[in-house]
């Protein structure tokens, strides 16, 4: 007997109601399987490859939806084979779960005659048997689900890169530089992009790190699709499962909806984890699968998920030694340890300060809307004596200062920090050197003052730097409490 009309109008309001995918195969799944007195359904989507299952919604009339379907393999393979609908009565197929189906129903889902998946049901009732007006009212559900599929599976893909390439506007994607070390880097990225290997990259904080794994990214053949970096160490362990894997409705305190992990989000593309080292042991045994399966369960969810993605993983730690002391799985490293890149620290490439000093300034400039030209001769030989600790990111941290700090259309060493102006030049031979320096400094500095009766404007100029500058030597060499005697003496 062929289904109510109603049936179809319900369709047509579930359809109209949401864009969200998986609301909507929800919705299909609980209709057709009510309708046509089916103990369970299923929509299985065909990813990008045509080849496996990217998507799998289930309906039980027991245990409701959102649960892993039960099918016949066999009856599925033959609809995408043959890309026409089936109709089983009295068959002798088992589903996953072991139970004998009695009755099935699939058809394909097809778009611009390209298959997509299919809708499925069946029965494992003794009693149960479908009708060709069945089959023939599910082909013509099949129909309009698949346009509808489609799209909603191709709006959240749109949103996903929306949302994607508004992140990149924010970064500096460029890496800076022409010495040795960067030109080793260029040919790595080269070597590695066209590849789907896993690349790990070691340095200490601040090398850019991320700017590489973007360059492998933007020269692979994913290009085209979502680059997505998470930072390990910047998210708690609980919020940062759940930023991975994504979660369900009702997974935990707070989760009053669904919601995509970083996992889906990337895939098609590349997924960066930035600080590896410090995923926690559990977080680290469910990537481990990831690489392993391609597949994954968002947190209080029960169906798997397959992923398309390729890993760039970063760190600052030795995870040879975290793996002595237990804090890092030794079959995980393996996997990530693949093809490995070590980015140079900035006091090992020197010669491309002045070039990285160029860029920030101008970056900075131009954000703070201020005329600079660049680093007068005094800054430079600062910057290049420095050993810069925090690598690439403290000397842009050090040159945005300078740029909101300074005065003048050059930055000067007292628009420096602190640290980085009374850093002695490298290779400095031994303490005695150095404090005799800071005498003369010393030296300096109250003569000027004693020559302008402890007037700090005229002795910064006697000594050719900035009132600024001559304030902060005098706190750091400790010369206040001579101050106050030469300011004692001239006022007699």
């Amino acid at each position: 007997m062929p289904p109510d009309r109603n049936a179809l109008l319900e369709i047509s309001a579930a359809i109209h109601s949401t864009r969200d995918l998986e609301t909507l195969e929800k919705h299909l799944l609980e209709i057709v399987s009510r309708t046509l007195y089916a103990d369970r359904g299923a929509i299985l989507l065909l990813g990008e490859s045509g080849e496996q299952f990217a998507s799998v919604c289930g309906w039980d009339a027991h245990e409701g939806l959102n649960r892993p379907a039960g099918y016949s393999r066999a009856i599925i393979d033959q609809v995408l084979r043959e890309k026409a609908p089936l109709l089983v009565n009295r068959d002798s197929a088992t589903a996953p779960g072991g139970e004998q189906i009695t009755a099935a129903l699939c058809v394909p889902l097809v778009v611009f005659q390209q298959i997509r998946g299919v809708l499925y049901l069946d029965s494992t009732d003794p009693h149960a048997r479908f009708e060709t007006e069945q089959l023939e009212w599910l082909s013509a559900v099949g129909g309009i689900a698949a346009l509808v599929l489609e799209d909603a599976r191709r709006i959240e893909w749109l949103e996903g890169e929306n949302q994607r390439l508004r992140a990149e506007i924010a970064v500096a994607h460029e890496m800076v530089g022409a010495g040795p070390a960067i030109r080793e880097m260029e040919k790595f990225i080269a070597r590695a992009a066209p590849t789907n290997s896993t690349v790990l990259i070691r340095g200490e904080s601040g090398t850019g790190k991320e700017l590489v794994a973007r360059a492998i990214h933007r020269n692979s053949p994913r290009c085209d699709r979502a680059f997505v970096a998470i930072n390990c160490a910047a998210i708690t362990d609980t919020l940062l499962e759940s930023e991975l894997f994504g979660h369900e409705k009702g997974a935990f305190t707070g989760a009053t909806g669904q919601q995509k992990g970083k996992l889906e989000v990337a895939d098609g593309g590349t997924l960066f984890l930035d600080e590896v080292g410090e995923l926690a042991l559990s977080l680290q045994a469910k990537l481990l699968r990831v690489l392993q399966e391609r597949e994954f369960e968002r947190v209080g969810g029960t169906r798997p998920i397959r992923v398309d993605i390729r890993l760039i993983a970063a760190t600052n730690r030795d995870l040879k030694a975290a793996i002595q002391t237990g804090a890092f799985r030794q079959d995980l490293y393996y996997r990530l340890n693949v093809v490995t890149l070590t980015t140079p620290p900035l006091r090992q490439r020197r010669e491309d300060i002045p070039l990285l000093a160029s860029h920030f300034i101008r970056m900075h400039a131009r954000q703070a809307r201020r005329q600079v030209r660049g680093v007068s001769e005094g800054a430079l030989a600062h910057l290049m004596q420095y050993d810069w600790p925090g690598n690439i990111r403290e000397l842009e941290n050090a040159l945005e200062r300078a740029v909101v700090l300074g005065s003048t259309e050059w930055v000067l060493p007292e628009d420096l920090p602190e640290e980085v102006v009374e850093t002695e030049p490298a290779g400095a031979a031994g303490t005695h050197y150095h404090e005799t320096v800071k005498d003369s400094k010393k030296d300096l500095i109250l003569k000027a003052l004693q020559q302008t009766a402890g007037n700090y404007t005229e002795a910064a100029r006697l000594l050719g730097i900035h009132p600024n500058y001559l304030h902060r030597l005098i706190r750091n060499l400790n010369l206040k409490a001579a101050l106050s005697k030469i300011s004692a003496t001239a006022s007699r």
